[in-house]
């Protein structure tokens, strides 16, 4: 099965060859230094998936400037009628990270989980160093995307910076959006002023920022080369918690590796979006004012994350004629959707079962 309009390219996947920019000044580092490639990459991405059950399509979809966004498509006969659902993962994700999510959200209504743009399978192109720029390079990759699947309008779910694009994306194309799901959203308020804050930031907080202020936010996972692997479970091994239910192994850990030690593009744009200790540059607060009164909004934050949740009301407070919904799901920290995939789903399925 292959999405509307585009053709399905899954057989061209293990030849193709990025011709984007490399993530090193050397660009023979990659191959000899870190141990990976877009192969070992796909084959990381087919053991996430491998627990899910649905039928679903993978194709790379053709946007602008010879780029393609890797998209998995689910669309049974029963929903094909319905709006769509289309998944915007966080900062360093990608649609492997959806597994637990991907059968019970594609019961109801078709669901399109694709890798932004620099991220993951997709391509990673070079992205303007202008803040602006960055995010209308990403907001115009998905905007093609849509035109070129052939979608009418969509419900838009977005993780950390794939619930700052969906917003902006929002923003600029209304007509496409019937709500907008954000799941612990990233770039929201404005960066606290540290003179006036009850707890200012520590000196060595500071020194150890300005230490690594040049340098890309995973720049040390590609930097100790071989150890990589090893250093992703030793320092993240909640991550594995997370999917026990689906792996015993390091499945996660190894998707993860494989998709951070590529060319760094969307990371690069991520550090040009953001000020010191990861602040956007463009809060969207200041923006969601322009968002059309009619999209309703439902934000879900998890009881432990260290998110300030204060953004949802703030949304709520600028938009009293709108609809925003605000839930908390317990026993879940940022990884919301990975904590307590069920009670996500759940609340995911009854914001969204008012549209058609």
């Amino acid at each position: 099965m292959s999405v509307v309009g585009v053709p399905t390219l899954v057989s061209n996947v293990r030849g193709y060859v990025d011709t984007t920019i490399r993530w090193c000044w050397i660009p023979s580092w990659l191959p000899s230094w870190c141990p990976t490639s877009q192969l070992q990459l796909q084959n990381a991405e087919d053991m996430m998936l491998r627990c899910v059950d649905s039928t679903f399509s993978k194709q790379y979809v053709p946007i602008s400037n010879g780029n393609r966004l890797w998209t998995l498509t689910f669309s049974s006969e029963h929903v094909k009628d319905k709006t769509p659902m289309v998944l915007l993962h966080g900062f360093g994700g990608g649609v492997g990270l959806w597994a637990q999510n991907l059968d019970a959200l594609s019961q109801q209504r078709p669901v399109f989980a694709l890798d932004l743009l620099g991220f993951g399978q997709s391509s990673r192109p070079l992205f303007s160093t202008d803040a602006q720029e960055a995010e209308d390079q990403f907001v115009e990759s998905i905007e093609q995307w849509r035109a070129k699947v052939g979608l009418e309008s969509m419900i838009l779910l977005g993780h950390n910076l794939g619930g700052y694009l969906a917003v902006s994306y929002s923003i600029k194309y209304p007509d496409r959006v019937k709500h907008i799901l954000l799941v612990e959203p990233w770039g929201f308020p404005q960066r606290p002023d540290s003179d006036v804050e009850d707890r200012p930031i520590p000196v060595w907080i500071k020194l150890l920022g300005a230490l690594f202020s040049p340098f890309n936010p995973l720049a040390s996972l590609r930097l100790v080369g071989p150890i990589g692997p090893v250093l992703v479970q030793t320092l993240r091994p909640d991550f594995k918690q997370k999917f026990l239910s689906m792996f015993s192994d390091n499945t996660v850990s190894e998707y993860i590796y494989h998709m951070n030690v590529q060319s760094p593009s969307g990371e690069t744009a991520f550090k040009n979006m953001t000020v010191p200790y990861g602040w956007a540059k463009r809060p969207m607060l200041e923006r969601v004012d322009q968002l059309r009164q009619g999209i309703p909004i439902t934000i879900i934050y998890g009881s432990r994350s260290s998110v300030d949740s204060n953004s949802g009301s703030t949304i709520r407070a600028l938009r009293p004629r709108s609809h925003v919904g605000i839930t908390t799901i317990r026993g879940a920290g940022h990884y919301v959707y990975a904590d307590q995939p069920e009670d996500f789903n759940n609340k995911v399925l009854e914001a969204c079962s008012k549209v058609d």
